[in-house]
């Protein structure tokens, strides 16, 4: 069976453990202690809350300079409701590359509204504020599994919608969804849109305890691979793990709409899809303070200023580069954009012409971890990991040791594409 072929059999379907309803009493987060059990009843106006890593990544100072106004995030998920109060205003025409009833702002599962509220979200009647306010948001709407049961749809939905995506004056695409199947006309659309100049995040997945395969589109070489990690730095022990991570992001305890009905918001382990979000606003953050770099300079400051205890220029399987500190930039002016026309996960030129030998050299991209990078610390299903609170990488802000929460678990979704 070509990979192709497989497209049309093979479905992608979101994964996600039922989480808590936010609680009326708001929670205090200790960096160090762990966290409290948020009470079982639901109010939206308590929500923000409950974003813990705002503070941690000091996202009030970060506003001051940039909330991410210029920048366009093409979210490829269930759809975003443009309704909720948050995102009133937030959202552009899209697509809808389902090729069923409804559009891409008919959002079936809330997964997707959720990714585009911890992008861009402003907060407003008490909903989630997301990383990046001043962004903006274009939807792309794909089937999941139970939506493709239900209805006639496109196959090559997924492809369709980041070649979509490539040709609109989006820069980043954020895809909270994957697949463990390779094919060959998303394979050709994430390298189109890697010549078009944009920036592509996707999750890792969250199956590290169930088989904790390759998922796709975040393992392919142009496309960077985000994990999870918790509050002290270390992976979800749901998280997956390989040389397909490039870098890991908040997760863990993060809020999201519980259902399609969008009455209120649950409390539950966001994983690698909330991480993959919070990544791309990280980016248009970055991207929004100098609007002249390419893809390839924004990428090389968040790899360069990441958070990590081993040698700069390896990965680590679990957390790639390092816990992602977008702070670092925007506060203190850190972090290399080299070359613009060389990428950072493939050493080879954007451009079209073949990479330097310089360029090319020995840093290890995707298929080269370095296992010397503090993996096993990283490790947070390992028993050794728990016992060692010296092992915990925490996320250093602004030059002050405040530990993040960046977690873990299931919230979301690697989608898998089946027949219906």
């Amino acid at each position: 069976m070509t990979a192709d072929m497989s497209q049309t059999r093979v479905r992608r379907a979101p994964l996600r453990v039922s989480g808590s309803l936010l609680g009326a009493m708001a929670v205090t987060f200790a960096w160090s202690a762990g966290f409290a059990e948020a009470a079982p009843t639901v109010i939206a106006a308590d929500v923000q809350s409950k974003q813990w890593y705002l503070s941690a990544m000091q996202a009030e100072e970060m506003w001051k300079i940039t909330t991410g106004e210029g920048i366009k995030v093409a979210i490829i998920d269930t759809g975003v409701n443009s309704s909720t109060p948050s995102l009133k205003g937030q959202v552009l025409n899209g697509l809808d590359a389902t090729g069923a009833e409804g559009d891409e702002n008919d959002d079936y599962d809330g997964h997707g509204t959720t990714m585009a509220e911890l992008i861009a979200g402003t907060g407003q009647g008490g909903g989630l504020k997301g990383l990046a306010p001043g962004a903006k948001i274009v939807p792309m709407r794909v089937a999941d599994t139970q939506f493709q049961n239900k209805h006639s749809v496109n196959a090559y939905d997924a492809a369709d919608s980041i070649r979509a995506a490539a040709d609109s004056d989006v820069k980043i695409i954020s895809m909270s969804f994957g697949s463990e199947f390779e094919m060959d006309r998303e394979i050709e659309a994430v390298k189109y849109a890697q010549r078009k100049g944009k920036l592509f995040f996707a999750a890792v997945g969250n199956e590290a305890k169930k088989g904790n395969k390759a998922i796709y589109p975040a393992a392919y070489p142009e496309v960077v691979g985000v994990a999870a990690a918790d509050r002290a730095g270390k992976v979800s022990e749901t998280s997956q793990y390989g040389n397909f991570v490039d870098i890991a992001a908040p997760g863990n305890d993060v809020p999201f709409w519980c259902d399609q009905k969008f009455e209120g918001y649950c409390q539950g382990n966001g994983g690698t899809s909330a991480a993959t979000a919070i990544a791309s606003a990280s980016a248009a953050l970055v991207w929004s303070a100098h609007p002249d770099w390419t893809a390839n300079q924004v990428l090389n400051v968040l790899f360069d200023t990441a958070s990590r205890d081993w040698e700069k220029d390896t990965l680590s399987k679990y957390l790639g580069h390092g816990l992602i500190r977008p702070s670092m930039n925007i506060l203190k002016g850190k972090g290399d954009p080299g070359d613009p026309d060389i990428s950072p996960l493939t050493k080879e030129r954007t451009s079209g012409s073949p990479a330097s030998s310089a360029s090319a050299s020995s840093q290890p991209g995707k298929g080269e971890t370095d296992e010397k990078a503090g993996d096993t610390a990283m490790a947070g299903s390992t028993a050794d990991a728990e016992k060692d609170d010296n092992s915990r990488l925490g996320l250093i802000i602004g030059g002050a040791a405040a530990v993040v929460v960046l977690g873990g678990g299931a919230f979301v979704l690697v989608r898998r594409r089946r027949a219906g």
